[in-house]
Protein backbone atom coordinates (compact mmCIF):
# COMPACT_ATOMS: atom_id res chain seq x y z
CA UNK A 1 0.00 0.00 0.00
CA UNK A 2 1.25 3.27 -0.86
CA UNK A 3 1.57 6.10 0.95
CA UNK A 4 -0.20 9.54 1.12
CA UNK A 5 2.16 12.68 0.80
CA UNK A 6 1.85 13.65 4.71
CA UNK A 7 2.57 10.18 5.64
CA UNK A 8 5.84 7.63 5.65
CA UNK A 9 6.28 4.39 5.61
CA UNK A 10 7.65 2.29 7.96
CA UNK A 11 9.59 -1.48 6.22
CA UNK A 12 11.18 -2.31 9.04
CA UNK A 13 11.19 -1.81 13.21
CA UNK A 14 15.21 -0.58 13.09
CA UNK A 15 14.67 1.82 10.37
CA UNK A 16 14.58 5.66 11.47
CA UNK A 17 11.52 8.00 10.42
CA UNK A 18 11.91 11.58 9.90
CA UNK A 19 9.25 13.13 12.11
CA UNK A 20 6.63 14.81 9.92
CA UNK A 21 7.29 18.52 11.36
CA UNK A 22 10.84 18.26 10.59
CA UNK A 23 13.75 18.74 12.86
CA UNK A 24 11.42 20.02 15.93
CA UNK A 25 12.22 17.88 19.29
CA UNK A 26 8.70 17.86 21.23
CA UNK A 27 10.58 15.75 24.07
CA UNK A 28 10.74 17.72 27.28
CA UNK A 29 14.39 20.22 27.32
CA UNK A 30 16.41 18.29 30.26
CA UNK A 31 17.50 21.41 31.41
CA UNK A 32 14.15 23.36 31.44
CA UNK A 33 13.30 20.52 33.67
CA UNK A 34 15.92 20.81 36.02
CA UNK A 35 15.36 24.45 36.16
CA UNK A 36 11.71 24.47 37.17
CA UNK A 37 12.27 21.95 39.82
CA UNK A 38 14.85 23.99 41.07
CA UNK A 39 12.31 26.62 41.79
CA UNK A 40 9.98 24.58 43.00
CA UNK A 41 12.82 23.54 45.36
CA UNK A 42 13.61 27.42 46.08
CA UNK A 43 9.77 28.38 46.75
CA UNK A 44 8.55 25.01 48.76
CA UNK A 45 11.57 25.10 50.73
CA UNK A 46 12.43 26.94 53.96
CA UNK A 47 12.55 30.69 53.59
CA UNK A 48 15.73 32.74 54.28
CA UNK A 49 13.77 35.23 55.55
CA UNK A 50 11.15 33.20 57.36
CA UNK A 51 11.47 33.00 61.14
CA UNK A 52 9.44 30.20 63.06
CA UNK A 53 10.15 31.45 66.53
CA UNK A 54 8.94 34.86 65.50
CA UNK A 55 5.86 33.66 63.91
CA UNK A 56 4.57 31.87 66.27
CA UNK A 57 4.93 34.17 69.17
CA UNK A 58 3.04 36.25 66.97
CA UNK A 59 0.26 33.49 66.81
CA UNK A 60 0.05 32.72 70.26
CA UNK A 61 0.01 37.14 70.98
CA UNK A 62 -2.97 36.91 68.85
CA UNK A 63 -4.80 34.32 70.97
CA UNK A 64 -4.19 36.12 73.93
CA UNK A 65 -5.87 38.92 72.94
CA UNK A 66 -8.47 36.57 71.85
CA UNK A 67 -9.02 35.35 74.86
CA UNK A 68 -8.98 39.29 76.52
CA UNK A 69 -11.71 40.29 73.77
CA UNK A 70 -13.97 36.95 75.07
CA UNK A 71 -13.53 38.27 79.01
CA UNK A 72 -14.69 41.88 78.06
CA UNK A 73 -17.26 40.28 75.47
CA UNK A 74 -18.49 38.00 78.15
CA UNK A 75 -18.65 40.54 80.82
CA UNK A 76 -20.68 43.50 78.49
CA UNK A 77 -23.19 41.07 77.59
CA UNK A 78 -24.35 39.90 80.87
CA UNK A 79 -23.88 43.96 81.97
CA UNK A 80 -26.50 44.73 79.25
CA UNK A 81 -28.81 41.65 79.99
CA UNK A 82 -29.21 42.70 83.58
CA UNK A 83 -28.95 46.31 82.80
CA UNK A 84 -31.93 45.49 80.59
CA UNK A 85 -34.28 42.71 82.93
CA UNK A 86 -33.97 45.04 86.29
CA UNK A 87 -34.66 48.62 84.28
CA UNK A 88 -37.37 47.23 82.96
CA UNK A 89 -38.31 45.07 85.92
CA UNK A 90 -38.25 47.82 88.18
CA UNK A 91 -40.43 50.41 85.88
CA UNK A 92 -42.73 47.52 85.34
CA UNK A 93 -43.30 47.49 89.49
CA UNK A 94 -43.56 50.45 89.62
CA UNK A 95 -46.37 51.27 87.05
CA UNK A 96 -47.96 47.91 87.93
CA UNK A 97 -48.22 49.64 91.89
CA UNK A 98 -50.15 53.09 91.18
CA UNK A 99 -53.81 52.05 91.45
CA UNK A 100 -54.78 54.85 88.94
CA UNK A 101 -52.54 53.05 85.97
CA UNK A 102 -54.00 49.89 86.51
CA UNK A 103 -57.57 51.12 86.47
CA UNK A 104 -57.16 53.32 83.39
CA UNK A 105 -55.17 51.07 81.48
CA UNK A 106 -56.00 47.50 82.32
CA UNK A 107 -59.42 47.63 84.47
CA UNK A 108 -60.38 44.31 85.48
CA UNK A 109 -56.62 42.81 84.33
CA UNK A 110 -55.48 42.35 88.02
CA UNK A 111 -51.89 43.17 87.22
CA UNK A 112 -51.15 42.86 91.13
CA UNK A 113 -52.10 39.53 90.88
CA UNK A 114 -49.81 38.44 87.94
CA UNK A 115 -46.87 40.89 89.27
CA UNK A 116 -47.36 38.54 92.25
CA UNK A 117 -46.63 35.35 89.94
CA UNK A 118 -44.50 36.84 88.08
CA UNK A 119 -42.32 37.49 90.81
CA UNK A 120 -42.91 34.11 92.16
CA UNK A 121 -41.98 32.51 89.11
CA UNK A 122 -38.23 34.35 88.59
CA UNK A 123 -38.03 33.58 92.42
CA UNK A 124 -39.50 29.89 92.94
CA UNK A 125 -38.32 28.42 90.04
CA UNK A 126 -34.42 28.12 90.08
CA UNK A 127 -34.97 25.93 93.10
CA UNK A 128 -34.67 22.70 90.87
CA UNK A 129 -32.07 24.79 88.63
CA UNK A 130 -29.54 21.57 89.92
CA UNK A 131 -31.53 18.93 88.49
CA UNK A 132 -30.63 20.40 84.79
CA UNK A 133 -28.44 23.32 84.55
CA UNK A 134 -25.24 20.48 83.97
CA UNK A 135 -27.04 18.67 81.34
CA UNK A 136 -27.64 22.29 79.16
CA UNK A 137 -24.46 23.36 79.44
CA UNK A 138 -23.00 20.33 78.56
CA UNK A 139 -25.72 19.41 75.48
CA UNK A 140 -25.34 23.35 74.34
CA UNK A 141 -22.07 24.45 74.98
CA UNK A 142 -20.97 27.18 77.83
CA UNK A 143 -21.08 29.96 75.12
CA UNK A 144 -24.26 28.44 73.50
CA UNK A 145 -25.83 28.52 76.79
CA UNK A 146 -24.97 31.84 77.26
CA UNK A 147 -26.54 33.13 73.87
CA UNK A 148 -29.72 31.15 74.97
CA UNK A 149 -30.05 32.90 77.97
CA UNK A 150 -29.67 36.06 76.94
CA UNK A 151 -32.50 35.11 74.21
CA UNK A 152 -34.92 33.78 77.31
CA UNK A 153 -34.27 37.93 78.79
CA UNK A 154 -35.25 39.38 75.63
CA UNK A 155 -37.91 37.05 75.30
CA UNK A 156 -38.80 38.68 78.71
CA UNK A 157 -38.82 42.34 77.37
CA UNK A 158 -40.53 41.26 74.78
CA UNK A 159 -43.56 40.08 76.61
CA UNK A 160 -43.88 43.76 77.73
CA UNK A 161 -45.37 45.04 74.64
CA UNK A 162 -48.93 42.91 75.79
CA UNK A 163 -48.39 42.57 78.72
CA UNK A 164 -51.80 39.72 79.59
CA UNK A 165 -51.25 36.98 82.00
CA UNK A 166 -50.58 34.75 79.21
CA UNK A 167 -47.18 36.64 77.80
CA UNK A 168 -45.65 38.08 81.53
CA UNK A 169 -45.81 34.93 83.77
CA UNK A 170 -44.80 32.44 81.61
CA UNK A 171 -41.54 34.35 80.53
CA UNK A 172 -40.79 35.41 83.96
CA UNK A 173 -40.69 31.62 84.51
CA UNK A 174 -38.50 30.93 81.53
CA UNK A 175 -36.47 33.73 83.50
CA UNK A 176 -36.27 31.72 86.46
CA UNK A 177 -35.32 28.90 84.65
CA UNK A 178 -32.87 30.36 83.13
CA UNK A 179 -30.67 32.06 86.17
CA UNK A 180 -28.81 29.47 87.24
CA UNK A 181 -27.70 27.83 83.83
CA UNK A 182 -26.25 31.47 83.18
CA UNK A 183 -24.65 32.50 85.76
CA UNK A 184 -23.15 29.12 85.91
CA UNK A 185 -21.79 29.22 82.55
CA UNK A 186 -20.41 32.59 82.93
CA UNK A 187 -18.57 31.40 85.87
CA UNK A 188 -17.51 28.75 84.02
CA UNK A 189 -16.61 30.48 80.77
CA UNK A 190 -13.94 33.10 82.88
CA UNK A 191 -11.96 30.71 84.61
CA UNK A 192 -12.12 28.57 81.31
CA UNK A 193 -10.13 32.08 79.53
CA UNK A 194 -7.79 32.21 82.53
CA UNK A 195 -6.50 28.36 82.06
CA UNK A 196 -6.39 29.19 78.22
CA UNK A 197 -4.70 32.33 79.11
CA UNK A 198 -2.08 30.45 80.84
CA UNK A 199 -1.74 27.93 77.84
CA UNK A 200 -1.16 30.38 75.59
CA UNK A 201 1.85 32.15 77.86
CA UNK A 202 3.53 28.84 78.46
CA UNK A 203 2.38 27.40 74.91
CA UNK A 204 6.43 25.75 75.13
CA UNK A 205 5.83 23.95 78.38
CA UNK A 206 5.61 20.47 77.83
CA UNK A 207 2.29 19.75 79.90
CA UNK A 208 0.30 22.39 77.85
CA UNK A 209 2.24 20.97 74.44
CA UNK A 210 0.89 17.20 75.87
CA UNK A 211 -2.84 18.63 76.93
CA UNK A 212 -2.09 17.82 80.27
CA UNK A 213 -3.30 18.99 84.15
CA UNK A 214 -1.98 22.10 84.55
CA UNK A 215 0.58 22.29 87.69
CA UNK A 216 -1.16 23.61 91.01
CA UNK A 217 -1.66 27.42 91.19
CA UNK A 218 -0.41 27.86 88.08
CA UNK A 219 -3.28 29.60 86.55
CA UNK A 220 -4.43 31.48 89.76
CA UNK A 221 -3.42 34.94 89.20
CA UNK A 222 -5.17 34.98 85.77
CA UNK A 223 -8.10 33.94 87.52
CA UNK A 224 -7.99 36.85 89.81
CA UNK A 225 -7.38 39.47 87.18
CA UNK A 226 -10.44 37.92 85.20
CA UNK A 227 -12.88 37.51 87.80
CA UNK A 228 -12.19 41.00 88.65
CA UNK A 229 -12.45 42.26 85.06
CA UNK A 230 -15.50 40.60 84.86
CA UNK A 231 -17.13 42.19 88.22
CA UNK A 232 -16.26 45.78 87.46
CA UNK A 233 -17.92 45.59 84.19
CA UNK A 234 -21.01 43.83 85.26
CA UNK A 235 -21.74 46.05 88.70
CA UNK A 236 -22.43 49.12 86.12
CA UNK A 237 -25.61 47.05 84.86
CA UNK A 238 -26.78 48.35 88.48
CA UNK A 239 -26.24 51.61 87.36
CA UNK A 240 -27.40 51.44 83.90
CA UNK A 241 -30.54 49.71 85.14
CA UNK A 242 -31.86 52.73 86.62
CA UNK A 243 -31.69 55.01 83.43
CA UNK A 244 -35.52 54.33 82.45
CA UNK A 245 -36.38 55.48 86.35
CA UNK A 246 -34.19 58.39 85.12
CA UNK A 247 -35.69 59.49 81.62
CA UNK A 248 -38.79 57.97 81.55
CA UNK A 249 -40.70 57.65 85.21
CA UNK A 250 -38.91 60.72 86.51
CA UNK A 251 -40.15 63.90 88.51
CA UNK A 252 -42.37 64.55 85.68
CA UNK A 253 -44.57 61.60 86.26
CA UNK A 254 -44.34 60.92 90.18
CA UNK A 255 -45.96 62.02 92.90
CA UNK A 256 -43.91 64.67 95.35
CA UNK A 257 -42.75 63.24 98.68
CA UNK A 258 -45.34 64.60 100.56
CA UNK A 259 -48.12 62.40 98.98
CA UNK A 260 -46.39 59.25 98.18
CA UNK A 261 -45.03 59.58 102.11
CA UNK A 262 -48.23 61.05 103.88
CA UNK A 263 -49.36 57.93 105.83
CA UNK A 264 -45.87 56.53 106.91
CA UNK A 265 -45.27 56.76 110.35
CA UNK A 266 -41.62 54.32 110.49
CA UNK A 267 -38.70 53.70 108.48
CA UNK A 268 -35.68 52.19 108.90
CA UNK A 269 -35.30 49.01 111.82
CA UNK A 270 -38.73 49.90 112.88
CA UNK A 271 -40.22 48.57 109.86
CA UNK A 272 -42.07 45.60 109.46
CA UNK A 273 -42.47 44.14 105.42
CA UNK A 274 -41.13 47.27 103.08
CA UNK A 275 -42.92 50.68 103.54
CA UNK A 276 -45.98 50.12 105.10
CA UNK A 277 -48.04 53.18 104.99
CA UNK A 278 -47.11 54.05 101.34
CA UNK A 279 -49.39 55.70 98.84
CA UNK A 280 -50.90 53.38 96.18
CA UNK A 281 -51.18 56.26 93.51
CA UNK A 282 -47.21 57.23 93.16
CA UNK A 283 -47.81 58.34 89.53
CA UNK A 284 -49.56 62.22 88.93
CA UNK A 285 -49.81 62.02 85.45
CA UNK A 286 -49.49 58.60 83.41
CA UNK A 287 -47.36 58.41 81.02
CA UNK A 288 -48.34 57.87 77.47
CA UNK A 289 -48.28 54.62 75.39
CA UNK A 290 -45.91 55.18 73.00
CA UNK A 291 -43.10 56.82 75.57
CA UNK A 292 -43.35 53.06 76.86
CA UNK A 293 -43.41 51.71 73.79
CA UNK A 294 -40.06 53.55 72.49
CA UNK A 295 -39.03 53.07 76.21
CA UNK A 296 -38.99 49.33 75.55
CA UNK A 297 -37.82 49.19 71.95
CA UNK A 298 -34.60 50.43 73.39
CA UNK A 299 -34.67 48.07 75.86
CA UNK A 300 -35.40 45.51 73.60
CA UNK A 301 -32.39 46.91 71.02
CA UNK A 302 -30.35 46.06 73.89
CA UNK A 303 -30.87 42.39 74.20
CA UNK A 304 -30.70 41.95 71.19
CA UNK A 305 -27.44 43.41 71.12
CA UNK A 306 -26.12 41.54 74.15
CA UNK A 307 -27.21 38.19 72.20
CA UNK A 308 -24.55 39.11 69.36
CA UNK A 309 -22.32 39.90 71.52
CA UNK A 310 -22.11 36.29 73.02
CA UNK A 311 -22.37 35.15 69.81
CA UNK A 312 -20.57 36.93 67.65
CA UNK A 313 -17.79 38.07 70.24
CA UNK A 314 -17.34 35.23 72.60
CA UNK A 315 -14.76 32.40 71.56
CA UNK A 316 -15.60 28.62 72.69
CA UNK A 317 -14.75 27.71 75.91
CA UNK A 318 -13.57 24.48 75.21
CA UNK A 319 -11.83 22.77 72.16
CA UNK A 320 -14.40 20.71 70.21
CA UNK A 321 -12.72 17.09 70.99
CA UNK A 322 -13.01 18.53 74.74
CA UNK A 323 -16.55 19.45 74.04
CA UNK A 324 -17.23 15.68 72.78
CA UNK A 325 -15.32 14.02 75.80
CA UNK A 326 -17.96 16.23 78.30
CA UNK A 327 -20.94 15.07 76.48
CA UNK A 328 -19.59 10.98 76.22
CA UNK A 329 -19.36 10.48 80.30
CA UNK A 330 -23.02 9.50 79.79
CA UNK A 331 -26.24 12.10 81.05
CA UNK A 332 -26.80 9.78 83.80
CA UNK A 333 -23.30 10.55 85.50
CA UNK A 334 -23.35 14.66 84.25
CA UNK A 335 -27.14 14.22 86.12
CA UNK A 336 -25.60 12.63 89.36
CA UNK A 337 -21.91 14.64 88.94
CA UNK A 338 -23.69 18.23 90.95
CA UNK A 339 -25.05 15.91 93.85
CA UNK A 340 -21.48 13.89 93.95
CA UNK A 341 -19.94 16.88 94.07
CA UNK A 342 -21.54 18.27 97.60
CA UNK A 343 -19.22 15.37 99.32
CA UNK A 344 -15.92 17.94 99.04
CA UNK A 345 -15.25 19.70 102.22
CA UNK A 346 -14.33 22.73 100.40
CA UNK A 347 -18.01 22.96 98.51
CA UNK A 348 -19.95 22.10 101.72
CA UNK A 349 -18.41 24.44 103.82
CA UNK A 350 -18.25 27.60 101.63
CA UNK A 351 -22.33 26.99 100.99
CA UNK A 352 -23.20 29.70 103.66
CA UNK A 353 -20.93 32.17 102.11
CA UNK A 354 -22.86 30.82 98.41
CA UNK A 355 -26.26 31.60 100.78
CA UNK A 356 -25.23 35.11 102.29
CA UNK A 357 -24.20 36.04 98.92
CA UNK A 358 -27.53 35.69 97.45
CA UNK A 359 -29.23 37.30 100.69
CA UNK A 360 -26.51 40.63 100.81
CA UNK A 361 -27.08 41.95 97.27
CA UNK A 362 -31.01 41.47 96.87
CA UNK A 363 -31.46 42.66 100.76
CA UNK A 364 -29.48 45.87 99.06
CA UNK A 365 -31.77 46.69 96.40
CA UNK A 366 -34.83 45.95 98.01
CA UNK A 367 -34.76 45.99 101.84
CA UNK A 368 -32.12 48.53 102.25
CA UNK A 369 -33.30 51.01 99.19
CA UNK A 370 -36.87 50.69 100.09
CA UNK A 371 -37.14 50.81 103.71
CA UNK A 372 -34.75 52.61 104.09
CA UNK A 373 -33.85 54.90 101.32
CA UNK A 374 -37.33 55.75 99.78
CA UNK A 375 -39.37 54.95 103.53
CA UNK A 376 -36.78 58.18 104.01
CA UNK A 377 -35.63 60.26 101.15
CA UNK A 378 -39.14 59.92 98.68
CA UNK A 379 -39.47 57.95 94.96
CA UNK A 380 -37.74 60.05 93.16
CA UNK A 381 -33.63 59.08 94.99
CA UNK A 382 -34.45 55.44 94.49
CA UNK A 383 -32.39 55.99 91.23
CA UNK A 384 -29.55 57.65 93.34
CA UNK A 385 -28.77 55.01 95.71
CA UNK A 386 -28.70 52.31 93.46
CA UNK A 387 -26.49 53.81 91.02
CA UNK A 388 -24.18 54.88 93.80
CA UNK A 389 -24.46 51.28 95.41
CA UNK A 390 -23.63 50.20 91.64
CA UNK A 391 -20.81 52.17 90.89
CA UNK A 392 -19.20 51.85 94.62
CA UNK A 393 -19.11 47.77 93.58
CA UNK A 394 -17.45 48.49 90.23
CA UNK A 395 -14.91 50.61 91.57
CA UNK A 396 -14.53 48.26 94.30
CA UNK A 397 -14.48 45.35 92.79
CA UNK A 398 -11.08 46.32 91.55
CA UNK A 399 -9.97 45.62 95.10
CA UNK A 400 -10.04 41.82 94.83
CA UNK A 401 -6.42 42.58 92.85
CA UNK A 402 -4.85 43.06 95.63
CA UNK A 403 -5.01 38.31 96.04
CA UNK A 404 -2.14 38.82 93.41
CA UNK A 405 -0.50 39.71 96.77
CA UNK A 406 -1.75 39.46 99.51
CA UNK A 407 -3.41 36.01 100.88
CA UNK A 408 -6.85 34.87 99.53
CA UNK A 409 -8.88 34.82 102.72
CA UNK A 410 -8.37 39.14 102.73
CA UNK A 411 -10.77 39.21 100.20
CA UNK A 412 -13.85 37.66 101.84
CA UNK A 413 -13.07 38.69 105.36
CA UNK A 414 -12.65 42.08 104.92
CA UNK A 415 -15.91 41.90 102.52
CA UNK A 416 -17.52 40.33 105.77
CA UNK A 417 -16.19 42.55 107.87
CA UNK A 418 -17.72 45.61 106.13
CA UNK A 419 -20.68 44.17 106.03
CA UNK A 420 -21.05 43.16 109.75
CA UNK A 421 -20.58 46.30 110.63
CA UNK A 422 -23.10 48.01 108.88
CA UNK A 423 -26.04 45.21 109.38
CA UNK A 424 -24.88 46.18 113.19
CA UNK A 425 -25.43 50.05 111.97
CA UNK A 426 -28.64 49.26 110.77
CA UNK A 427 -30.43 47.47 113.34
CA UNK A 428 -30.23 50.51 115.20
CA UNK A 429 -30.70 53.20 112.39
CA UNK A 430 -34.61 54.07 111.90
CA UNK A 431 -34.52 57.33 109.90
CA UNK A 432 -37.66 59.62 110.06
CA UNK A 433 -40.00 59.61 106.93
CA UNK A 434 -39.72 62.63 104.31
CA UNK A 435 -36.35 63.85 105.76
CA UNK A 436 -34.07 65.17 103.29
CA UNK A 437 -31.47 65.03 105.92
CA UNK A 438 -30.76 61.51 105.85
CA UNK A 439 -29.44 61.72 102.46
CA UNK A 440 -25.69 61.97 103.29
CA UNK A 441 -25.66 59.21 105.31
CA UNK A 442 -28.03 56.66 103.71
CA UNK A 443 -25.83 57.33 100.06
CA UNK A 444 -22.52 56.93 102.27
CA UNK A 445 -24.25 53.34 103.57
CA UNK A 446 -25.27 52.29 99.72
CA UNK A 447 -21.24 53.04 98.90
CA UNK A 448 -20.16 50.70 102.20
CA UNK A 449 -22.58 48.35 101.03
CA UNK A 450 -21.15 48.04 97.75
CA UNK A 451 -17.94 47.94 99.27
CA UNK A 452 -18.78 44.50 100.72
CA UNK A 453 -20.62 43.37 97.76
CA UNK A 454 -17.54 43.59 95.37
CA UNK A 455 -15.15 42.09 97.92
CA UNK A 456 -17.81 39.38 98.74
CA UNK A 457 -18.96 38.64 95.29
CA UNK A 458 -14.99 38.76 93.51
CA UNK A 459 -13.60 36.79 96.28
CA UNK A 460 -15.96 33.57 96.14
CA UNK A 461 -15.47 33.47 92.31
CA UNK A 462 -12.23 34.01 92.52
CA UNK A 463 -12.12 31.28 95.17
CA UNK A 464 -13.85 28.81 93.66
CA UNK A 465 -11.52 29.67 90.28
CA UNK A 466 -8.62 28.92 92.68
CA UNK A 467 -9.37 26.02 94.16
CA UNK A 468 -10.65 23.83 90.97
CA UNK A 469 -8.46 25.33 88.95
CA UNK A 470 -6.60 22.50 87.48
CA UNK A 471 -10.21 20.32 87.26
CA UNK A 472 -11.68 21.87 84.16
CA UNK A 473 -13.78 19.41 83.25
CA UNK A 474 -15.44 19.33 87.00
CA UNK A 475 -16.20 23.54 86.70
CA UNK A 476 -19.40 23.81 85.14
CA UNK A 477 -20.57 21.30 88.51
CA UNK A 478 -18.73 23.22 90.82
CA UNK A 479 -20.39 26.89 89.52
CA UNK A 480 -23.42 25.19 89.52
CA UNK A 481 -23.70 24.29 92.86
CA UNK A 482 -22.53 28.33 93.68
CA UNK A 483 -25.52 30.08 91.65
CA UNK A 484 -27.90 27.33 92.77
CA UNK A 485 -27.21 27.64 96.59
CA UNK A 486 -27.75 31.53 95.74
CA UNK A 487 -30.97 30.92 93.93
CA UNK A 488 -32.31 29.29 96.95
CA UNK A 489 -31.34 32.72 99.25
CA UNK A 490 -33.29 34.91 96.56
CA UNK A 491 -36.02 31.98 97.46
CA UNK A 492 -35.79 32.91 100.99
CA UNK A 493 -35.39 36.32 100.59
CA UNK A 494 -38.90 36.13 98.34
CA UNK A 495 -40.65 34.28 101.57
CA UNK A 496 -39.43 37.10 104.29
CA UNK A 497 -41.25 39.91 102.73
CA UNK A 498 -43.28 40.56 105.76
CA UNK A 499 -41.27 39.76 108.56
CA UNK A 500 -39.72 42.91 110.60
CA UNK A 501 -36.82 43.97 109.49
CA UNK A 502 -34.37 43.11 112.41
CA UNK A 503 -35.29 40.02 112.15
CA UNK A 504 -34.13 40.36 108.39
CA UNK A 505 -31.05 41.88 109.97
CA UNK A 506 -30.44 38.92 112.36
CA UNK A 507 -30.38 36.68 109.85
CA UNK A 508 -28.12 38.24 107.62
CA UNK A 509 -25.48 38.44 110.54
CA UNK A 510 -25.99 35.18 111.84
CA UNK A 511 -25.58 33.66 108.00
CA UNK A 512 -22.52 36.17 107.54
CA UNK A 513 -21.37 34.91 111.27
CA UNK A 514 -21.77 30.92 110.17
CA UNK A 515 -20.05 32.13 106.80
CA UNK A 516 -16.98 33.51 108.13
CA UNK A 517 -16.64 29.98 110.55
CA UNK A 518 -17.02 27.86 108.05
CA UNK A 519 -14.87 29.43 105.94
CA UNK A 520 -11.83 29.22 108.51
CA UNK A 521 -12.88 25.68 109.08
CA UNK A 522 -12.40 24.92 105.45
CA UNK A 523 -8.81 26.65 105.34
CA UNK A 524 -7.66 25.20 108.21
CA UNK A 525 -8.51 21.59 106.52
CA UNK A 526 -6.44 22.52 103.54
CA UNK A 527 -3.92 23.96 105.62
CA UNK A 528 -2.93 20.39 107.17
CA UNK A 529 -3.74 18.73 103.91
CA UNK A 530 -6.88 17.22 105.13
CA UNK A 531 -7.48 14.95 101.82
CA UNK A 532 -10.95 16.33 99.87
CA UNK A 533 -13.18 13.58 98.26
CA UNK A 534 -13.73 14.05 94.55
CA UNK A 535 -15.95 12.25 92.70
CA UNK A 536 -14.18 10.26 89.75
CA UNK A 537 -15.39 10.99 86.27
CA UNK A 538 -15.88 8.62 83.98
CA UNK A 539 -13.98 8.04 80.98
CA UNK A 540 -15.75 9.51 77.74
CA UNK A 541 -17.53 6.34 76.01
CA UNK A 542 -17.36 7.58 72.06
CA UNK A 543 -19.38 5.52 69.34
CA UNK A 544 -17.75 4.19 66.68
CA UNK A 545 -19.20 3.98 63.33
CA UNK A 546 -19.58 0.82 61.45
CA UNK A 547 -17.41 2.92 58.58
CA UNK A 548 -14.15 2.71 61.01
CA UNK A 549 -15.38 -0.89 61.85
CA UNK A 550 -14.32 -1.68 58.13
CA UNK A 551 -11.53 0.56 58.25
CA UNK A 552 -10.08 -1.95 61.32
CA UNK A 553 -10.98 -5.14 59.39
CA UNK A 554 -9.37 -3.99 56.02
CA UNK A 555 -6.17 -2.62 58.64
CA UNK A 556 -6.29 -6.45 59.63
CA UNK A 557 -6.49 -7.96 55.66
CA UNK A 558 -3.17 -5.90 54.74
CA UNK A 559 -1.48 -7.25 57.89
CA UNK A 560 -2.14 -10.28 57.11
CA UNK A 561 -1.25 -10.13 53.22
CA UNK A 562 1.53 -8.59 54.41
CA UNK A 563 2.90 -11.54 56.21
CA UNK A 564 1.73 -14.00 53.48
CA UNK A 565 4.65 -12.27 51.18
CA UNK A 566 6.92 -12.21 54.16
CA UNK A 567 6.70 -16.16 53.59
CA UNK A 568 3.90 -17.00 56.12
CA UNK A 569 0.70 -18.57 56.07
CA UNK A 570 -1.79 -15.83 56.06
CA UNK A 571 -4.55 -17.99 55.61
CA UNK A 572 -5.23 -19.22 59.33
CA UNK A 573 -3.96 -15.84 60.39
CA UNK A 574 -6.80 -13.78 58.77
CA UNK A 575 -9.63 -16.13 60.04
CA UNK A 576 -8.76 -16.28 63.25
CA UNK A 577 -8.33 -12.43 63.40
CA UNK A 578 -11.65 -12.53 61.01
CA UNK A 579 -13.41 -14.33 63.63
CA UNK A 580 -11.92 -12.06 66.66
CA UNK A 581 -13.18 -9.17 65.36
CA UNK A 582 -16.72 -10.11 64.24
CA UNK A 583 -17.07 -10.90 67.61
CA UNK A 584 -15.90 -7.17 68.64
CA UNK A 585 -18.30 -5.44 65.82
CA UNK A 586 -21.20 -7.00 67.91
CA UNK A 587 -20.26 -5.98 70.55
CA UNK A 588 -19.71 -3.02 69.65
CA UNK A 589 -23.13 -2.69 67.96
CA UNK A 590 -24.59 -3.66 71.38
CA UNK A 591 -22.86 -0.80 72.81
CA UNK A 592 -24.30 1.73 70.38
Amino acid sequence: MEATGDEALIPHDDQFVVPPNGNVNEMLNVDHEDNVQGQMEEFLGPQADYNEEEEEKKYYRRKRLGIIKNVVAASIGAMIVYSVYMGLLQMQLILHYDTTYREVKYSNLGLQDIDQKMLMGINVTPIIGLLYTPLLIRFLGTKWMMFLASGIYALFVSTNYWERYYTLVPSAVAIGVAIVPLWASLGNYITRMAQQYYECVNYKEEHVQEQKKLPKGACHSYIIVFQSVFNIIFNLSFVFAEFPMAFVLNSVYLHDNSHVLAQVKHCGAKVTGLIPGFNNTVLKKLPSSMLLIKAESVLMGFAFLSMIIFLGLCGAAYRPTEEIDLRSIGWGNIFQLPFKHLRDYRLRLLCPFFIYSGFETLFAISGFTLSYGVCALGLNKLWLLIVVYGLSASIFSSLSLSLLRLPRWVCLISGAFVHGVLVVVLMAFSPEPNRLKYEGPLLVISALWGLGTALNKTGVSTLLGMLYAEEKERLDFVYTIYHWWQAIAIFIVYLWYGLPMRAKLSILLVTLLLACCCYWVMERRLAKRVPFRLPRIPRPRHKVTSQSIEDQYMNLVFEARLQGLQGLTPGPLLQHRHQNHEKRKKEIGALC
